[in-house]
């Protein structure tokens, strides 16, 4: 056997177990997870996290996931908390203490704090007689299969487990609280994520390129040429869309253009969109349609036109 087949034969070994352990997890959920959510659902404070090591790390992004899909979460390391961060912890609040084994020595001063001052203790832990078991009120059991390794030392099987339980607490949380899209964007301003999650309304200029319906095709021309977007709209008095004249219109009328009104030369009934539309429907069209620009009309707004989105908006935040 090669090296290379030797390389992959065990990669494929690590996820076949891995997922392997992941299906015995989902066939294990019970009451117990449904009494956590419960719990955290009843809190008027914060999800407190704890965890050292691999736990640690793991508790980490489960802190964030909460936080991110509307359960205010954050993480508290266990050794400091024994030297001062106890403080950020207090009654409203429920602390989810991870550990593996269930009997990590720096977690204990966590634990005493929780059991004094009643504050509710999840324990998520693979051994249920451990000491955090002893001590929850609410028990997060992950299935004992082991590691990877295949000696067991290694933290592999269960911080997948302990990862994905976490991802299963945070998204039935957010299913209850019926979290949107624009929900999860306004924790989620920047990066690609927010690009995907902007509106029409986040990217369109509202200063856009429009002229009267009967407007002389020579005045028409100098304000698509200021605007720079190589259209121009046409509304009447009260403000609604009635057409855009683009530079295909201007080719197919040059043939006495300038003694032309803007109704002469428009494209009638254009492709709009909404400015609550998300800016990658906006994309989509644009693409399918082969168009750079969309004008924004608002359909509750009697389709007055409200801004203009060009593909270069959305190319410039990612989308595209």
């Amino acid at each position: 056997m090669t090296d290379t087949e030797a390389f992959l034969r065990t990669a494929r070994q690590v996820i076949i177990d891995e997922a392997r352990a992941l299906d015995v997890l989902a066939d294990s959920m019970d009451e117990h997870f449904a009494e956590a959510v419960q719990l955290i659902l009843r809190a008027t404070g914060r999800i407190i996290i704890s965890g050292i090591g691999k736990s640690g790390h793991i508790g980490h992004k489960i802190a964030a996931t909460l936080a991110s899909t509307g359960t205010p979460a954050y993480f508290v390391h266990p050794a400091e908390a024994s030297h001062g961060d106890l403080g950020m912890v207090s009654k409203g609040d429920v602390v989810l203490a991870i550990s593996n084994s269930g009997e990590a020595p720096e977690l204990a001063n966590l634990l005493a704090f929780t059991r004094r001052f009643r504050i509710p203790l999840i324990g998520l832990s693979s051994k249920p007689e451990s000491t955090l078991m002893k001590q929850a009120d609410v028990h997060l059991l992950i299935p004992s299969m082991g590691e990877a390794c295949g000696f067991g030392m290694v933290p592999s099987i269960s911080t997948t487990l302990t990862l994905a339980m976490g991802d299963a607490l945070a998204i039935a949380l957010m299913k209850y609280r019926d979290f949107k899209p624009e929900d999860f964007r306004a924790y989620h301003p920047g990066g690609k994520l927010g690009a995907r999650l902007s509106k029409v309304s986040d990217l369109m200029h509202s200063d856009m390129p429009v002229v009267l319906t009967g407007t002389p095709m020579s005045e028409a021309l100098l304000v698509m040429s200021q605007k720079s977007f190589g259209v121009v709209g046409v509304t009447d008095d009260a403000g609604r869309l009635l057409g855009i004249v683009t530079d295909g219109d201007l080719r197919r009328n040059m043939d006495g253009l300038l003694d032309k009104t803007t109704e002469q030369v428009m494209t009638e009934n254009p492709t709009t969109i909404a400015p609550g539309a998300m800016a990658e429907e906006a994309v989509a069209i644009m693409n399918d349609r082969k168009i750079t620009s969309l004008f924004v009309v608002d359909p509750d707004a009697a389709e007055q036109a409200q801004g203009l989105l060009h593909i270069h908006d959305c190319l410039r935040v990612g989308l595209g």
